[in-house]
């Protein structure tokens, strides 16, 4: 089969490489589309390294058909259509022995820690392996995992029906966010970023959005003045490495002022850098901080509502290329990350 192999760090090769056999209690899939995640984008200069060793395909992000079912597998078909969950998770550490895997010790990620779906073919165990109806795009499928993220984090937010939302950060993960937050709640839904390109995705898709450009107005100020000075129900950071703009508090901040009194604050931002936060504006509050990370289980809650067309996957690809051209791909995203949200491989032909 063809894979794309990051052989050394910032430079893929297309090339032929063994195809996996499958294993009892695994299923083969036949990739047909996978997506370039921003993790990709730092796995690609090696930012990870040395969790992701080179030679080494990336990808977890994908979907395609059933190929060939190992031995013990029950549930599926060859020719079904399919998502991969990447997950793994140790089950011994606390948290798993809580249930509660995406705060596993020891998470690993098919295409981060091992090779993953920037192929023809992969095979994986049953248990992450789902199925989808016949008649949604393959390019959808590719995008389950990262709207599971999404509904991650509304599910760890509780979010209901009348709850007004604030979103730091219009990129894919604050569109999944928006995305999943419109299956819950008809309210309000605040979108804030500097990119107004990003901002007119949001609204040109969905009703009751207010998007705010930090560079032009406060989006504190802002939200008060919407919410006649109560504040959000709900405000998620997703934006991770932030720029400061004058006048403007840091996210995490932001999010903790734009929201009402026992209001909550979701955190999945991946910066390395701190953020200051003035502890005495969230006890004032007695608010929430929680955090999102990766999904976990919503893979199933996903697929339903792209079965039933309540979500909009064309607001987020802005560009499919064939695999072999995945060094163009990861190029085009490292050096014009604001004009691309998700950018698709093709491996199906």
């Amino acid at each position: 089969m063809k894979a794309a192999v990051l052989e050394t760090y910032n430079n893929f090769v297309w090339k032929e490489v063994v195809t996996p056999k499958v294993k009892p209690g695994e299923v083969l899939i036949r990739i047909k589309f996978a997506s370039i995640c921003g993790s990709d984008m730092h796995i690609f200069p090696g930012d990870f390294h040395p969790r992701t060793p080179i030679p080494f395909t990336p990808g977890h992000e994908m979907g395609g058909v059933v190929e060939e079912i190992g031995e013990g597998v029950s549930g599926f078909e060859v020719g079904d259509k399919v998502a991969v969950d990447p997950i793994i998770w140790c089950g011994k550490c606390p948290a798993c022995l809580r249930g509660h895997y995406p705060a596993c010790t020891s998470l690993k990620l098919v295409g981060v820690d091992l090779d993953g779906g920037f192929a023809e073919y992969i095979s994986v165990p049953q248990h992450m392996v789902f199925k989808t109806a016949s008649h949604l795009p393959d390019e959808h499928v590719a995008l389950v995992e990262i709207y599971g993220i999404g509904f991650h984090a509304n599910n760890r937010a509780e979010t209901k029906d009348g709850d007004s939302i604030a979103i730091w950060g219009a990129g894919r993960v604050g569109q999944v966010i928006l995305q999943a937050a419109r299956t819950k709640t008809k309210s309000t839904i605040f979108m804030v970023d500097p990119l107004d390109k990003r901002l007119e995705i949001a609204k040109n898709h969905y009703e009751n959005v207010i998007t705010i450009n930090p560079t032009k107005e406060n989006p504190v100020e802002a939200i008060k003045k919407y919410t006649d000075g109560k504040g959000v129900d709900i405000a998620f950071e997703a934006i991770g490495h932030a720029h400061e703009f004058d006048g403007v508090p840091t996210p995490i901040r932001a999010c903790i002022q734009s929201i009402r009194g026992a209001g909550k604050v979701v955190v999945l931002g991946l910066g390395d850098d701190p953020a200051p936060i003035v502890f005495k504006e969230l006890i004032w509050k007695e608010a929430k901080i929680v955090a999102s990370r990766v999904s976990h289980g919503e893979f199933t809650e996903v697929i339903e509502h792209l079965n039933a067309g309540n979500l909009k996957p064309e607001a987020l690809i802005s560009k499919v290329m064939h695999g072999s051209q995945i060094q163009q791909a990861f190029e085009l995203v490292q050096n014009e990350s604001q004009n691309y949200l998700k950018v698709l491989l093709d491996f199906s032909s």
